[in-house]
């Protein structure tokens, strides 16, 4: 109400009460600190730039990431084994990066601060590499394509270069969790209409962010591939400035959260508070738990919290003790002996998520195959139509498709259906629900590569020394596994999207966008476990192991089928923490009865 009166005073005499503008009712601000006004801010309008920004910025990250190792290899004269190795360092430190963005947005800059900040950091990390690439590193001109080697660097050149990427690590890992956030923050869930939109919006930033990544893969690959590795770089900066200018041109337009300050203290209140009334017998109504009739949250423009059963453990942090009512009161006014119930809540949250967030981590080892083994599997095929190569990275750009796809039939088609099958008017699949499915659908694609593996294998020359092009199975054979991949991340990684930033309390919601960063990060070196202890146990007794350098000497398809195994095994998993997860209850939302507070899987 107070939003209203405020937004009330604005009105001119003269004006109709259709034409009042009204604010906001999810707390957020504008540019100027005062509530949002629905017209004025946020929006399509304000979304819009935030997507375009995603796919410009997205394309700059991909133009140096999707070839990075091959640089490593040609450029700088690293083996096989150090490249690869060096490139997973680099990629899951720009994943760790996020939550450095995350808990700096959430406690202290705010969502569109921090991600000025961090794309100011990039776009000076692309500048130092296409610098340093240019003038250290490319020498003789024209070296570091398949056929040119380039000459030995000085450590100044080596470590400038190393210094540019982990800038640009720095500044992508910081700026990713919270523009995903920030573009949500546009739509007032509150809102009927503008509640949709922001579901939209998730599906639609997957999306930017795999076009931008389609370009990458396509024609920066190829220019680079030539050895064209200044002028791909270059590009890479001018489109990061580019994202950047866009950006800041949307500033009067954008909705904003405060930051509520570092979240560590708070959760360290709740345990404390909890841990000192440990002997206290708690009373059986909730009557008696410390609410400040919302002025916990409305100081810092967000929503209250509704109490919730489970972790009742948690809830001795909001019970009044007598001892708390002794001494004039000081009890209230201490935050480690007493914690409003929106605080303890707060905790509660985080702790659901984390089994449902531990279940996304097998996902990721599955889709970071695309970028490593399904090469691999690529290379020791058929890779010439003609007289055209194709190179395996390329085919990639079949799974940017399927996404694309993929994203306008759940959309236009799978969603509706689904609402219609269930007879209710409610958005059709629950974000649990479909991360469920991509589960599944991850396993049909790890089940589906090892069968191609089997048939290449079928048709491969076991004499082969270097395994490229080394069986008569055309490389199209690995376009169903692509295709599946990108099916199973309009369900997953868009639904993840969609839950973490829904179930996370309105002052960690960057928080929330990190954790799906982070299991990519942590599937990343997951995946680099589960093969070296493969290699391990499959090496012994001088065998070949099931990946070794010569992929017609090994089983890659028994690593696909247990990949298929595991994530088969982890969706059972999911099952149980979904069915056990209840959503968050914030004021004026999750207004369902007790029994309902399970979201169905």
């Amino acid at each position: 109400m107070a939003c209203l009166e405020i937004c009330n005073q604005k009105l001119q005499g003269d004006e109709t009460k259709e034409e009042r503008e009204i604010c906001t009712l999810d707390g957020t601000i504008d540019w100027h600190g005062q509530p949002a006004i629905r017209s004025k801010t946020g929006g399509w309008v304000a979304g819009i730039i935030i997507l375009l920004n995603q796919g410009l910025a997205t394309l700059a990250f991909f133009g140096v990431g999707v070839n990075l190792v091959l640089f490593l290899t040609r450029v700088l004269q690293q083996n096989n084994a150090d490249a690869a190795n060096s490139v997973s360092k680099w990629t899951g430190t720009v994943y760790i990066f996020s939550l450095v963005g995350a808990f700096l947005s959430d406690s202290y800059w705010g969502r569109y601060k921090t991600s000025a900040i961090f794309q100011i950091i990039f776009v000076i990390g692309l500048v130092s590499l296409s610098i340093t690439s240019q003038l250290f590193l490319i020498k003789p001109k024209g070296c570091g394509d398949e056929n040119t080697p380039c000459e030995s660097h000085s450590r100044l050149g080596t470590a400038l270069f190393y210094l540019s990427i982990y800038l640009i690590a720095l500044g992508n890992g910081g700026y990713q969790p919270n523009i995903a956030t920030l573009g949500a923050d546009q739509f007032d869930e509150e809102d009927s209409t503008e509640g949709h939109s922001k579901v939209a919006f998730f599906s639609y930033f997957y999306l930017a962010l795999n076009l931008g990544s389609l370009f990458s893969n396509t024609i920066l690959g190829y220019f680079e591939d030539e050895g064209l590795w200044a002028l791909g770089f270059w590009v890479s900066t001018g489109s990061a400035f580019a994202a950047l200018v866009l950006f800041l041109c949307g500033t009067p337009r954008y909705r904003h959260f405060k930051p509520s300050g570092n979240p560590i203290p708070r959760f360290c209140q709740v345990i404390v508070s909890a841990a000192k009334k440990s002997t206290v017998k708690m009373p059986s109504s909730e009557d008696e738990l410390y609410n400040v009739d919302g002025k916990d949250c409305s100081m810092n423009h967000s929503r209250k919290i509704s109490h919730t059963h489970g972790f009742k453990f948690l809830d001795r942090a909001a019970y009044i003790s007598s001892r708390d009512l002794d001494n004039q009161g000081q009890g209230i006014d201490n935050p480690w002996r007493l914690c409003p119930i929106t605080q303890v809540e707060e905790v509660k949250c985080i702790l659901r998520l984390l089994p449902i967030w531990l279940c996304t981590i097998l996902y990721s080892v599955v889709f970071t195959q695309m970028a490593s083994l399904f090469v691999e599997q690529g290379a020791a095929m058929k890779t010439t139509v003609s007289n055209f190569h194709i190179p395996p990275a390329s085919m990639s750009s079949f799974d940017i498709l399927s996404v694309a796809v993929f994203i306008f039939l759940y959309r236009r088609v799978l969603d509706p259906l689904a609402g219609k099958l269930r007879k209710s008017d409610s958005k059709g699949l629950t974000e649990l629900q479909r991360m469920g499915i991509g589960l599944i659908i991850a396993v049909m694609a790890m089940v589906l590569a090892g069968i191609v593996e089997c048939y290449r294998l079928k048709y491969a020359k076991g004499e082969c020394t270097h395994c490229e092009g080394s069986s008569s199975l055309s490389i199209f054979w690995q376009v169903p596994q692509y295709a599946f991949i990108g099916a199973s991340e309009v369900f997953m990684y868009v639904g993840q999207l969609e839950f973490f930033n829904a179930q996370t309390p309105d002052r960690l919601k960057s928080f929330g966008s990190a954790l799906c960063m982070t299991s990519i990060s942590l599937g990343n070196y997951v995946s680099s476990f589960l093969v070296t202890v493969v290699m391990k146990i499959s090496t012994e007794d001088h065998m070949p192991g099931w990946i070794p350098g010569n992929l017609n000497r090994g089983h890659l398809d028994r690593f696909y089928f247990l990949l298929a195994g595991l994530t088969a095994i982890d969706f059972a998993v999911y099952i149980l923490c979904a069915k056990w997860y209840k959503c968050i209850k914030l004021e004026g939302k999750c207004e369902e009865s007790e029994d309902q507070e399970h979201i169905k899987v």
